[in-house]
């Protein structure tokens, strides 16, 4: 790897950078996974997501978001998924019910449009088989927030015995969620955890836990899980380095404040952040974009990107699919510096210059600063 790569600024919406607290607590000896001192870890871990997820119970998993979704799916739908596919993502989830010969019922709009509650509701009451919903908290594909909450809420007015499945991995540590009407919503390490890729982890209600009953599958059979966990342990092998690093990083998050600053925080730098890119006469792509990351659409996306990452040391992520080389994506997730999103926006205004779209004023950074810093000096 050269050099430049390894002191480039990390701005891609997954993986982000790991704090350097977090690598030296992951950095201490190895532990076996079937001792009293790594239960001791586990079940401090377990009472700080507690508190992330405000929910019923919390199940780690060794794995990818991926394998998460589909344990949420092969567990708490027994007949018919309705999937929200809106992104790479939410196509995941029909995909992941059809593989395992689950009916599929799909919502389908382009990458930039929410889920209408009026839809699902539509849905609902054509299709009584449906017995669970999955949607995107956050779809990463192109930045998209749906409205999760105010659909969750709709579909237990319908049936509430239905099962609502919350994609939160680009959501989760980015804002607060209202899991009154959720019952599953899932999580990675790689995203606002601020943690290395390989663990997942669900956040269940007690319908949910009620409905898993005796759970589906092997490795990711849910109530096999839940009970091993309860008493501080995993059913297979755990991935200890990552729930040793997720103990790290909530605790860092409270000692900088806690989870109502992280969230005030990560809202005022996504509002900084897009008002400065749209000062340079950028485009925010999605119709409601959410706070985990700015989405640009842009004729000259992958220049851009290139030139941020070859100029000036940034790394930003592009698009798939259809909007390869069409988007880039800025991440806004985890406990990032102020002077770190200055130095971004900054360079998306240098690549510009250096396309010929507009002379370099430092718009940027000063749209920046005035949003982000006008707005904590009127708070304080």
């Amino acid at each position: 790897m050269a050099i430049a790569e390894i002191f480039m600024l990390l701005f891609t919406p997954g993986p982000t950078p790991v704090p350097e607290s977090v690598r030296q607590a992951m950095a201490t000896p190895t532990l076996h996974h079937r001792t009293p001192e790594f239960e001791a870890i586990f079940k401090e871990t377990r009472e700080l997501l507690f508190k992330l997820f405000r929910t019923d119970e919390v199940v780690m998993l060794a794995s990818s978001g991926t394998g998460a979704m589909e344990s949420a799916v092969t567990n708490l739908c027994h007949d018919t998924l309705l999937s929200i596919n809106c992104g790479k993502f939410g196509e995941r989830f029909g995909k992941i019910a059809t593989a395992s010969g689950l009916n599929n019922v799909e919502i389908k709009h382009e990458w930039n449009t929410p889920a209408s509650v009026a839809e699902v509701e539509e849905a609902l009451k054509e299709n009584s088989s449906i017995d669970a919903i999955a949607i995107q908290i956050s779809e990463s594909a192109g930045g998209l927030r749906h409205p999760v909450e105010e659909i969750a809420k709709a579909a237990k007015a319908i049936n509430p015995e239905i099962i609502v499945i919350a994609d939160g991995i680009t959501a989760v540590g980015v804002e607060p969620i209202d899991v009154t009407h959720i019952d599953c919503i899932i999580a990675g390490s790689q995203k606002a955890l601020m943690l290395p890729p390989g663990l997942a982890i669900l956040g269940l209600s007690n319908v949910a836990i009620e409905k898993i009953g005796e759970g589906k599958g092997y490795y990711f059979n849910l109530a096999t899980e839940i009970k091993k966990q309860r008493e501080n342990t995993t059913a297979w092998t755990a991935p200890t380095t990552l729930v040793i690093g997720t103990r790290a990083i909530l605790e860092e998050i409270e000692s900088k404040g806690g989870l109502d600053k992280l969230y005030a925080d990560t809202a005022l730098r996504a509002k900084a952040t897009r008002n400065a890119l749209e000062a340079l006469g950028l485009h925010i792509y999605p119709q409601s974009p959410a706070a985990s990351m700015s989405t640009v659409d842009d004729e000259h996306a992958k220049e851009i990107r290139d030139l941020l990452k070859t100029d000036f040391g940034v790394n930003v992520a592009g698009g798939q699919d259809h909007l390869k080389g069409k988007i880039f994506r800025i991440n806004q997730m985890g406990l990032i510096e102020p002077y770190e999103m200055v130095a971004v926006v900054n360079a998306v205004e240098l690549s510009l210059s250096k396309l010929g779209r507009r002379t370099f004023d430092g718009t940027a950074s000063r749209v920046f600063n005035e949003t982000y810093f006008k707005s904590i000096i009127g708070n304080s």
